[in-house]
């Protein structure tokens, strides 16, 4: 079983709520935000609380204010930035470098604050590169603007921006094969939702590695 903390934060956007799993011996937080249709029992988030503790990294879920609310609907995304500011100070607190991360909605949260919290890097998993069936709408901007090393995990399914979709740029990509916008890969897929998820998880402990 893991190990894990919650503590409530209150900020501009209203109270938001922090669920830690710590590394033993830290040396890097990575603190991750949801998306807009779900919190942090995302299948993405939760392998890596269960993996990152190990390899030095204390991973930090954050609940949007709107999400402990118990709204269904997410705020503008300058309500959801703001909300992920006022948390930032409790997630710099231990003195360790922060990793900037969240899963779709939550992934454009962390590119489009990284510069101006002073994120170490960023971790963007199912960057929703546009709207589902509209590729002229493109948010590759906020990825490509974030100022530090960065990291994409994208299902290789995903109706929100496939890898091939990407365009190039500073940032390191990892397809997750067969997997859809919540990484979920079909029961006939070559690989199973296990493994999948072992895929995110070594992507990102292997990125890490060196960052601190």
């Amino acid at each position: 079983m893991i190990s894990s903390k919650t503590e409530t934060v209150e900020t501009e956007a209203g109270t938001a709520r922090v669920t830690w799993y710590p590394a033993r011996r830290a040396r890097l937080v990575l603190a991750a935000g949801h998306g807009a249709g779900g919190g942090i029992e995302a299948r993405d988030l939760q392998a890596l609380a269960r993996v990152l503790p190990a390899h030095g990294v204390s991973v930090a879920l954050v609940e949007q204010p709107w999400r402990v609310a118990g709204k269904k609907v997410a705020p503008a995304p300058k309500t959801l930035d703001a909300g992920w500011r006022g948390v930032w100070p409790v997630l710099a607190a231990p003195g360790l470098p922060v990793i900037s991360a969240g899963r779709s909605a939550g992934a454009r949260v962390a590119c489009r604050t990284a510069r101006e919290l002073g994120a170490h890097a960023v971790l963007a998993l199912s960057f929703p590169l546009h709207p589902p069936g509209r590729p002229e709408r493109s948010r590759a901007e906020e990825l490509l603007g974030t100022g530090v090393p960065t990291l994409v995990v994208q299902g290789g399914k995903d109706p929100f921006g496939r890898p091939g979709e990407f365009p190039d740029g500073d940032f390191r990509l990892v397809e997750v094969p067969y997997g859809d916008h919540g990484f979920a890969v079909p029961k006939k897929a070559e690989i199973t939702q296990e493994r999948a998820l072992e895929i995110i998880a070594d992507a990102v402990v292997q990125w890490t590695a060196p960052l601190a």
